[in-house]
């Protein structure tokens, strides 16, 4: 039998439960499977987990992630995505099911291109039919992304615009009130920071000098 460590990491009990229901559903379905189930439901929380796996040199075979997650304490980490980023650099074959509300396709692309997840799903397509096919296509042949996303795939999407996680760092700061000179996790210079924020309103198509304008759609596609 083939044993697989998976990590749920989502802050909502009822869906970490669907994952759950899903894993032991595969299993009765496949005798010669089995998976050994961890849950996290923040970013300290999973970025510990996470180091524990690494740390004792334990496989750490799939992840289900959702990319809204509450901030770790000390900012460092900001969602799921910082988390995934971790995840691809310590563990490069772990199998990682992305999971999300945002069906924007910028948001959907800009996943794609910064995680390279093996799975996507759009939480407004998930079933239990969906979330067990996702699980069998990731270990068998992946990829596997729900029905939204492969539409958003289907489109042109001519622009080359990406925000990366500095981008996304710089967006939590002001979002939270920081001052340009106060932001130590951005690792920036103060000119660098202003450019980068110039670039992000043109981006989001903002004008407005205020930056509760580009805050608000930020948050609205899903990048804070």
């Amino acid at each position: 039998m083939t044993i697989y460590n998976a990590l749920i990491i989502d802050d909502h009990p009822l869906i970490a439960e669907a994952y759950k229901s899903a894993f032991s559903y595969v299993e009765r379905k496949d005798n010669s499977i089995s998976f050994s189930i961890d849950v996290a439901n923040d970013c300290d929380t999973a970025n510990e987990k996470i180091l524990h796996f690494f740390n004792e040199n334990k496989s750490l075979d799939i992840v289900f992630l959702d990319m809204s997650l509450p901030a770790s304490k000390d900012r460092k980490i900001l969602s799921g995505e910082d988390l995934g980023l971790i995840i691809n650099e310590k563990f490069p074959t772990t199998k990682v099911i992305v999971a999300t509300t945002y069906n924007d396709n910028f948001r959907i692309h800009n996943i794609l291109k910064n995680l390279n997840p093996d799975g996507l799903l759009i939480k407004n397509d998930i079933s239990s039919k969906e979330l067990v096919t996702a699980i069998t296509e990731v270990i068998a042949n992946p990829p596997y992304y729900s029905k939204t996303v492969l539409k958003s795939l289907r489109m042109q999407h001519s622009s080359d615009l990406f925000i990366d996680d500095i981008d996304r760092k710089i967006l939590y700061e002001i979002s939270i009130g920081t001052k340009l000179k106060d932001m130590k996790n951005v690792l920036l210079s103060v000119h660098s920071i202003v450019k980068r924020k110039r670039a992000l309103k043109q981006i989001f198509d903002v004008e407005d000098s205020d930056d509760s304008k580009l805050i608000s759609v930020a948050k609205e596609k899903g990048f804070i």
